[in-house]
């Protein structure tokens, strides 16, 4: 069981620093179970906690799991320099939060691009010791072929690698698209591999991580949602 006074509860959620946040529990801005609560002091109980505020029901979380279908021409980054960052499809709050990506797309790939708050969460899924695979789906510019599957099985050798990396799997959809899985997560890898293997990417989108796919979420390009516990365990 876990005890926050309400003025601590509303700024561990990201919504503002503890003076804006008193403000607004003594303005009646804040309710629990139906009833207003004006008492910044009040102890609430977080496990299971469910509050509104500007008529809107939030559930209390410790730290938060997202997962966003990336648009294209989007930057990973909270300081983007180029194009607009993902944190502003989000809600204003998770900046408070300091919510940042787990790793990162380019800017013109979309797909699958998870989020959090939680250090420990990004740090182990970030890491190359996991080898979690992850598939993508690439649009290429000359034709897909059995000669390029092969090569992208057995591995090939990009300028700054002391080995030739290899896809996990790898298959045609169509004369221009294919779908691949890579566990290693190297800088832009699919987009070097291709070109390694002598072909060109048009496109791509990541469409699953671990045993989590982006189809299960039912998500358009741009809209995120919350991973709950059975979610996260599918990422391992």
């Amino acid at each position: 069981m876990s005890k926050l006074t309400l003025d601590r509860m509303l700024q561990s959620q990201g919504f503002g620093a503890r003076k804006y946040c008193r403000a607004l529990i003594e303005d009646g801005e804040v309710s629990i179970g139906g009833e207003v609560v004006t008492d910044y002091r009040a102890q609430i109980e977080t496990d299971g906690l469910q509050f509104t505020l500007f008529d809107e029901v939030w559930t209390y979380r410790e730290h938060l799991y997202i997962v966003l279908n990336k648009p294209a021409n989007f930057e990973c980054s909270r300081k983007p320099s180029h194009h607009p960052g993902v944190l502003t499809l989000l809600p204003e709050q998770f900046m408070w939060r300091e919510v940042q990506p787990v790793g990162r797309l380019d800017h013109d790939t979309t797909g699958m691009l998870l989020m959090s708050d939680d250090g420990a969460f990004i740090h182990a899924q970030s890491s190359p010791k996991r080898h979690v695979p992850k598939l993508y789906v690439a649009s290429t510019h000359e034709a897909v072929t059995p000669a390029l599957i092969e090569q992208l099985l057995a591995g090939v050798q990009l300028h700054d690698e002391p080995a030739p990396l290899a896809a996990v799997s790898c298959r045609a959809i169509d004369d221009h698209r294919l779908e691949i899985v890579l566990e290693q997560g190297k800088y832009h890898q699919v987009k070097r591999m291709l070109a390694a293997a002598g072909n060109h990417c048009a496109a791509l989108r990541r469409t699953a991580i671990g045993q989590l796919r982006l189809d299960s979420l039912d998500l358009e390009e741009g809209e995120w949602c919350y991973l709950e516990m059975e979610q996260l365990a599918l990422l391992a």
